[in-house]
């Protein structure tokens, strides 16, 4: 898939995930996370079958034999408002992009819920109690409840890096040798 065709396929995942949010924010006694686990079970039903790919992803397949079949393995096993979903998007061809809506309906729901991922490498395992400290100070930071993956590498030989959102804070002592050795060459 060429990138500009992954990027378009994203956008409309987002704008679909986006819609179901909205949807899913007018009752109260949703559970988005249900909806949630709901795109993932049917993303990974149709990935881990050959023959169910096959099916969604054949143009010569009508509509409703599509239907049919989602009918029948899903109907019963989803939450209304995500068989609903789905049903509309069989109608308009998108089936084949759920396992991107999942991704984008849970990057949402963060956004709902205030909540920002972060990726923290180390070059060394830390304490608990260190690790607490770090996530308090970022969640004071950012203004946002924190969900924290934890990395060692012990390359970067000592402070830490951070991802947030894609943005990459290197304070490693391994990143400022590079730096000044850069320096030291530009003279």
């Amino acid at each position: 898939m060429s990138s500009s065709v992954k990027q378009n396929s994203e956008l409309v995942a987002k704008r679909w995930a986006l819609a179901l949010m909205e949807l899913a924010l007018e009752d109260e006694n949703i559970s988005k996370e249900d909806i949630l686990d709901d795109l993932r079970e049917i993303s990974a039903t149709i990935e881990s079958s050959e023959e169910l790919s096959n099916v969604i992803n054949n143009p010569s397949i009508s509509t409703e034999e599509k239907q049919i079949v989602l009918c029948k393995i899903f109907q019963t096993n989803i939450m209304p408002i995500v068989y609903n979903f789905l049903y509309v998007l069989n109608l308009r061809k998108r089936i084949g992009i759920i396992p991107e809506i999942a991704i984008a309906f849970e990057k949402e729901l963060e956004n709902v819920k205030n909540i920002t991922k972060i990726n923290v490498t180390s070059a060394i395992d830390l304490a608990d109690e260190r690790k607490e400290d770090i996530k308090t100070k970022i969640a004071e930071k950012l203004n946002k409840n924190v969900v924290i993956e934890w990395g060692v590498d012990n390359e970067i030989i000592a402070g830490l890096i951070f991802n947030i959102d894609e943005l990459i804070i290197d304070n490693s002592v391994r990143h400022k040798l590079e730096d000044l050795s850069k320096e030291i060459i530009k003279g």
